[in-house]
C-alpha cells in the first residue's frame, strides 16, 4: 500500500498555507503525490492550482467533511494527456454534444480530463474518444469564432445574451416550479426538491452575475484595452485576476451540481403519465434554462477566464 506524506494545513499560519502547499507540489516528481489535511473544503486551492500551474495534477477527495477534509494531490506524468474537457469543447463546440449525450459535464465540471471523468463515472473512455474523433472532418460552424473574439466583446456578449436570459426567465420558471410542486408534489415529491433547488440556483446566479458585472468583467475589459491600445496594467483590490475567477468557477460548480441533481431526480425531465400542461411547460423550460447555462458557463470557464489569466501574465 502506498504511504503518502500528509500535510496538516490546520497548523499552518493562514497567509502561508497556499504558498506551503505550492512549494510541496512543485517539489514533486511526475507521478508522486501527497495528502493535505484540512478542517474545511480546500476547493479554492484547486482553482488556484489550476490557474497558476495548469492541468498538471490530479485532485482526489479521500474524505469530504463535515469536520475533516483530506485530498490527495498527484503530479501528472509527462506521458499523460492533460487536455481538459473544457479545452476540447473550447476548440470545437460541436464536441459538447458528445459529452452531453454521455452524461459528462463539459462546462461546470470542464476542468477534468476525459480519463478522470470516465474513471469516476464508469464510462468507456475509448468510446468517448471514438465519438469525438468522428466529428473531425465535419464542417465546423460559427461557435469557434468565440476563440477569436476580443475579451471585452465577450463580456458584453455574456451580459446581453446569457445574463439577460437568466434575468428574464428565472422568476417565471420559479413561480411555475412552485405551482407544479403544490399541485403534484404529493404524488411526485421530487418536484418539491426541484423547486427548492431551482430557487437556490436563481438566487446564486443573480448574486454571481452582479459580481461579474461590477467587479470581474470591468477589469477584464481594462486588460483588453491595455493590450489593444497600450497603457498601464490596471490594479485591483483582489490582486491577481485568478482570485475572483476562482470564486466564479466555484459558484459555477455549485449551480451545475444543483442542476445535475434536478436532472437526476426528474429522470432527465421525463414526464409522468399524469403530467398537466404546466408540468410539461416546466420541464421544457428547465431543460432550456440548463442548456443556456451550459453555453453561458462554457464561454466563461473554458474561453474567457483562461484567456484573461493568460493576458494578465503577458502584460505583467
Amino acid at each position: 500500500m502506498e504511504i503518502l506524506d500528509i500535510l496538516d494545513v490546520t497548523v499552518i499560519e493562514p497567509r502561508l498555507k497556499h504558498p506551503t502547499i505550492f512549494e510541496k507540489f512543485d517539489a514533486l516528481s511526475p507521478g508522486e503525490a501527497f495528502i493535505i489535511h484540512n478542517d474545511h473544503d480546500p476547493k479554492p486551492l484547486y482553482y488556484q492550482l489550476l490557474a497558476e500551474r495548469g492541468q498538471v495534477f490530479v485532485w482526489d477527495y479521500l474524505e469530504k467533511g463535515p469536520e475533516i477534509w483530506q485530498v490527495k494531490i498527484a503530479k501528472n506524468t509527462t506521458a499523460e494527456n492533460t487536455e481538459t474537457i473544457g479545452e476540447i469543447v473550447a476548440k470545437d463546440y460541436r464536441k459538447a454534444q458528445v459529452f452531453k449525450n454521455m452524461g459528462i459535464d463539459f462546462c461546470c465540471g470542464g476542468k477534468k480530463t476525459i480519463a478522470e471523468v470516465c474513471e469516476k463515472k464508469g464510462i468507456n473512455a475509448e468510446e468517448v474518444e471514438r465519438q469525438l474523433d468522428a466529428i473531425k472532418g465535419e464542417n465546423s460552424n460559427s461557435e469557434t469564432d468565440f476563440q477569436n473574439w476580443d475579451l471585452g466583446f465577450i463580456t458584453d456578449y455574456l451580459i446581453n445574451t446569457h445574463h439577460r436570459y437568466v434575468r428574464e426567465n428565472t422568476a417565471f420558471i420559479l413561480e411555475l416550479a412552485q405551482k407544479v410542486a403544490r399541485v403534484h408534489g404529493e404524488r411526485h415529491p421530487e418536484l418539491i426538491q426541484a423547486a427548492g433547488l431551482f430557487s437556490r440556483i436563481g438566487n446564486d446566479l443573480t448574486l454571481h452575475m452582479v459580481k461579474e458585472e461590477k467587479i470581474l468583467f470591468p477589469f477584464i475589459k481594462e486588460l483588453a484595452q491595455v493590450y489593444n491600445t497600450g497603457g498601464m496594467l490596471p490594479s485591483a483590490d483582489f490582486g491577481k485576476i485568478s482570485v475572483p475567477i476562482q470564486v466564479m468557477e466555484s459558484e459555477h460548480e455549485q449551480v451545475g451540481g444543483d442542476f445535475e441533481t434536478i436532472r437526476t431526480i426528474t429522470s432527465n425531465y421525463l414526464l409522468p403519465v399524469d403530467a398537466c400542461s404546466s408540468y410539461t411547460i416546466l420541464f421544457k423550460r428547465l431543460e432550456e434554462y440548463e442548456s443556456d447555462l451550459h453555453r453561458h458557463v462554457h464561454l466563461e470557464s473554458n474561453i474567457l477566464f483562461p484567456k484573461a489569466i493568460q493576458l494578465e501574465k503577458e502584460l505583467s
